[in-house]
Order: C-alpha cells, then structure tokens, then sequence
C-alpha cells in the first residue's frame, strides 16, 4: 500500500482502468481551474461516483472505508486536529488507539495531508475514506459553527464602528449599523451556537460597563463569550428588525417573533426585549417547528404512574392538570397526552401561547390578545364546535377556569396547567382563583406536578460517595448497597456532568375523602398528607428512585424539590 499511495489519486484510477487517460487530462485541467480536489472533480464531471471511488479505495488500495453515523467522536479526539485543518484537507479524526489517530478522509491519498497531520498530533495516521458530505457534516457537527464566537467576536471588534453613547446614536445609524455584515454574522453566530448546544433560552443582557450573553441548557443558564459593550445598540436593533419589532422603541417592552432554517430544521424564536437600566435587555426563546412530539413513556413516568395517568386521560369527561413553575415540562406533558389519546373518532381542539408543536388530528388554536382571542372567549367558542377533548395552555383567570369546569361537568375532557409548586395545591389555587369548592372538587379528576432534572452525562459518569447529611436529608442514609452517580465532566456535556433532563412527577387522583376536603376548604398541607396516605408518590420519592437507578444525581433531586413541601407528619 505504502508503495502505491506514493502515486497520485489520478495515475492509480487510470493505472487501474476506472477512468482513462483522456478524463484524468480533462479533470486535472479542471482541477487547476476550480482549485478542487481531484476526486471531488471526477464526481463532479460524471467520470466515477463518490461511492465508486470509496469502494476503489477499499478494495484495491487496502484503505477501509468508514462510515461516521457509526462513530460518536470523543472531544478530546477532535481537540487532536485543528478546525482549519480539518477543512482544508477534508478530514476528521475518527478513535485515537495509543499512538495511533485513526482519520477519515475524503482524499487518503494527499500524503501532503497525512504528513501535515503527523506533526501536528504527534502520532502515527492511519487513513481511513469518506465521502465529502458526511466529513463535511462531521466537522459542522463535532467543531461547530464555521467560526467559534471568539473568532467572530475579534473580528468584530477589530471593525471601526464608531458608536456614541446608546441614549445619542442616531437612529438611522444605528439601523444602518445593524445591517453591516460583520454585525449580522455576529448575531447569526449567537443564535446558531445556542441551537447547535441545545439551549432553550438566549439571554443578551446590558450591564454598565460590559454586554452579557448566556445560554440556558438543561434548564440552567451558562455565561457564553459576548461581544463588546459598544456594540449593544446594533445587536439589539438587529433582532428586532430579524424580529420585526420597532427599533425606535425603546422604552417599552415588545414581543416579536423570528423563523429560520438551520441544517434541515424550522426554528422559531420568540423575542422579547425589556428596558433596563444600563439598555434593552433581550430574550429570544427558542422553539423547533415539527420537532418530533416526546411519547409519554419517554417522559420519565415510573410505569404504575404511567398506566394510572393513561386511564385518567382516556376518560370521556374531567380537567386533568399539570402543573409546576415556569419551564418544567408541562408543555410537554399536555403534548405527549394528546398524542396519545388522538384518533379519527374524536374531535380535539386547543388553544395555546404558542403552538410549540403541530399534532395530526389536533385542531390547534393560536391565542390572539389583540383581536380579542384569550384563553376563556377561545375556550368559549370551543363548546360550540362539539369537541371531545379540549386543551387549554394555561388556566390563568377565574373566567377560564370556570368555563373549563363548565366544560369538563358537560362531558368533555379538559386539559391544561397551572402554576403550583405541588398537586395537591392545584385545588386551593382554583378556589382562590374564585372557583366553587364543590365545582373543584367535581371537577378535577387528575392533577400530575411535576420538575425537571438533568440526566448524568453517560461519558463520564463515575460512581462516588455523597455526604452523610445530603443522604440523611434524603432519607438514604440508612439503606446499605446503594451506589451513587455523578458525572465528573467532559467535551461531550461541556463539562457540566450533566446531559439532557427527565422529568420527576407526583400524581393525585382524588379518592372521596380528598374530594370532600376540598369541599371543606381543608388547607394543601393535609391534603398532601391524606394523598400520601392513599398512595401518591411525592415528587422527592420519585426523584430518589431516579437516583438510585443512577439515572440523576443527589445534588440535583435536592435541587428542584423543596424539603418544607415532602415533610409527612403522622
């Protein structure tokens, strides 16, 4: 082989009768014209296929061929070969082997490239072949966007924009500023990197004397590289005009919205800008249009609470509610529910803010303050237009609420959220809210709270020990035998230990006791305490038998539940 790669790409295929001395003269004058590799120019010229000359180079030239679909490349591998390197020879590192760097690459043959590597990783190539698309998407994929935020963010910087203080600038040259291509870049890059890192949140914030960008990943927020302070103006004015907000308008909050295309994938952003006191701090959530709907069983539901939540949901009439704080997954929940239960013999409609997922056979609504479109005169109408299963976003006033009872006491199945910290004070919130006790408690035939946790990073999760008291407060300190995970950090989880969440829950279906408590305007602590006795698994005993399936951590269970809430007294 060694012999053999010493030739040329083009001498090899014509010694070899693939393609003939005319089309090697023909796409080399054209590689000298395009400056391409030659093989990417004999594909392009219709001489040999891509997968021709893969299987060429596996079966003659001893070169396996690789396929990176396969292959889930370590960061510390990456970290072997620079981005630039990477790009201009069209390779990838694929698994390092002692002082062995396995590399896939589109030309195994440019002894020029494999000599370039060797020096630079300092250890011994072994060349392996893939196609130009799949290295090109490697490389998108595993070094990320074109150019790191640093890159961009320097450059930027180098660019003599001269600006005044925010309060002076003109407007005109602050719009004028906001369409210069190196500000543009710049935002493009912050949004593309919060996608490719699978933030939820982007959150630009002003500050008196820097500007600061953070992501919120798994629920948690995480400082990113920011772009100079005298650049705020222009960045804000280009979201909002990619958002189709007023620039002029800066004294006032403003909501916008901007879609857009990344790798195959429809991206909604929700914006919304807040005036502070150092500028317009901005917030763009965001929301993957046809992204694929989490089943119910992938949610993190233990299998008796699923099958008792599956035959809640499959009754023809009652409100079930999800509820927790703000960005806990009920979204999801309510999503997963529906999907579930759909068929062509019901009639579904929802009305939502926003629509986060499109669902077949789910008449969905948008809700549209402005024309008039709320929750309670969309939840309205509804009833007029013989539904079986209704959705509602969010009960937030006692005018929704008393439609939604109205609704769920006519024979239709109601579902929607509410902002509690646990289930059981889902039925004091709808009576503080105005709603009858006995309305409620008639009413609601499920409510399921419920919190995110992160999930342990499976690359490098590591057993270890926690402290006596965490355990003693988890009531884990007496069972012998049990191990306990964490993960200690690494490329794949941004060195966060953590990677991806699952959902922890507490399901309470009212028995008569429970229900004739509510009537009695009994307080949340002793229905809690009844619901415990008849069964209901609290949203820490859930937690910590996630735990012990090495599935979270301790530090994280503790985390998202409050002690004062899961204390059972006798």
């Amino acid at each position: 082989m060694d012999k053999m790669q010493k030739k040329k790409l083009g001498e090899i295929l014509v010694e070899k009768e693939v393609i003939t001395s005319d089309q090697l003269t023909q796409a080399l004058a054209e590689q000298r014209r395009t400056g391409e590799r030659l093989g990417r120019v004999l594909v392009n010229l219709g001489f040999i296929t891509e997968r021709e000359l893969i299987k060429f180079l596996g079966a003659q030239m001893d070169i396996p061929p690789v396929n990176l679909d396969n292959y889930l490349i370590d960061p510390q591998t990456i970290d072997l070969v620079p981005q630039s390197l990477a790009k201009r020879y069209v390779l990838i590192p694929v698994f390092k082997s002692e002082d062995t760097l396995t590399v896939a690459m589109a030309d195994p043959l440019n002894v020029f490239a494999i000599d370039d590597l060797q020096a630079r990783a300092k250890c011994k190539i072994v060349p392996a072949v893939a196609s130009e698309a799949d290295i090109l998407k490697a490389i998108d994929q595993y070094y990320g966007i074109s150019e790191s935020m640093e890159e961009v963010i320097k450059e930027v910087s180098e660019e003599k924009f001269k600006m005044e203080e925010v309060e002076e600038v003109d407007l005109d040259k602050i719009e004028a500023l906001a369409e210069e291509m190196p500000i543009i870049k710049l935002v493009n890059l912050i949004i593309m990197q919060a996608i490719k890192d699978r933030a939820s949140d982007i959150h630009i914030e002003p500050e008196r004397d820097k500007l600061r960008t953070r992501y919120r990943i798994d629920g948690i927020l995480y400082e990113v590289p920011s772009p100079p302070k005298r650049l705020q103006p222009a960045i804000v004015s280009r979201i909002k005009i990619m958002a189709g907000m007023d620039i002029a308008e800066k004294r006032l909050p403003q909501d916008g919205r901007i879609r857009l295309r990344m790798r195959n994938k429809d991206i909604d952003l929700r914006v919304a800008t807040l005036p502070t006191l150092f500028g317009e701090k901005v917030v763009l959530r965001i929301l993957e249009r046809g992204a694929m709907i989490v089943a119910l069983d992938k949610l993190g539901l233990l299998p008796d609470t699923r099958k008792r939540y599956e035959e809640i949901i499959s009754r023809p009439y009652g409100i079930v509610l999800s509820t927790g704080p703000t960005g806990c997954g009920k979204s999801s929940t309510l999503y997963a529910s529906l999907n579930k239960i759909k068929s062509t013999k019901t009639n579904i409609i929802t009305i939502e803010d926003p629509i986060e997922y499109q669902i077949s056979l789910v008449n969905q609504v948008q809700i549209n303050p402005k024309a008039g479109l709320t929750f309670a005169s969309g939840l309205r109408s509804f009833l007029r237009q013989d539904p079986d299963i209704i959705m509602v976003g969010e009960i937030r006033d006692l005018e929704t609420a008393e439609i939604a009872v109205h609704a769920s006491l006519t024979g239709h199945l109601v579902l929607s959220t509410l902002h509690t910290n646990d289930a059981p004070t889902a039925f004091t919130r709808l009576i503080d809210m105005g709603v009858e006790p006995f309305l409620a408690s008639s009413a609601v035939a499920a409510v399921m709270a419920q919190r995110l946790v992160r999930t342990i990073c499976p690359k490098c999760k590591e057993e270890y020990q926690p402290p006596k008291e965490v355990l003693e407060e988890l009531g884990l300190s007496k069972e012998k035998g049990l191990k306990f995970y964490r993960g200690k950090g690494c490329g794949n989880c941004k060195n966060t230990g953590y990677f991806g969440r699952t959902g922890i829950f507490e399901l309470l279906i009212p028995n008569e006791k429970i229900k004739d408590m509510v009537v009695k305007k009994t307080p949340s602590t002793e229905l809690r305490k009844e619901a415990m006795r008849a069964g209901m698994m609290s949203l820490r005993e859930d937690g910590v038998f996630k735990i012990k399936k090495g599935i979270t951590s301790v530090g994280e269970v503790l985390r998202v539940t409050q002690e004062e809430e899961f204390k059972i007294t006798a």
